[in-house]
């Protein structure tokens, strides 16, 4: 009798096993993904984020995956991106990025 009422109580504690799960990463950040012809762009382009943040980037060939490309986190919202390559501007938009979204920007 004692034999079935251990077994009894184990197999409950086993098969009521409880999970966990977490949602982790920056909550209010976005990215950005600059694709076109790495060959136009030999030396990258240079990101003007809200006449504010200035950065260069590189330009990417456009593809489906983008596990292996550089992405730019920015904060999620409203933003004006202007992109320029020596000099000259090649791409002006005003984007709104929900938070985790990733924007491909596609140039010419």
């Amino acid at each position: 009798m004692r034999k079935i009422i251990l077994f009894t109580i184990l197999s409950t504690l086993i098969s009521c096993g409880t999970t966990k799960s977490t949602n982790t990463g920056i909550k209010n950040q976005a990215f950005l993904l600059i694709v076109g012809t790495p060959s136009k762009y030999p030396n990258g382009v240079e990101v003007v984020m809200d006449d504010k943040t200035r950065f260069n980037s590189e330009v990417h060939k456009n593809r489906d995956k983008i596990k292996h490309l550089r992405l730019y986190g920015i904060s999620s919202g409203k933003h004006k991106i202007s992109i320029s390559s020596n000099n000259k501007v090649i791409y002006e938009r005003i984007i709104f990025l929900s938070s985790q979204q990733t924007k491909k920007i596609i140039l010419p």
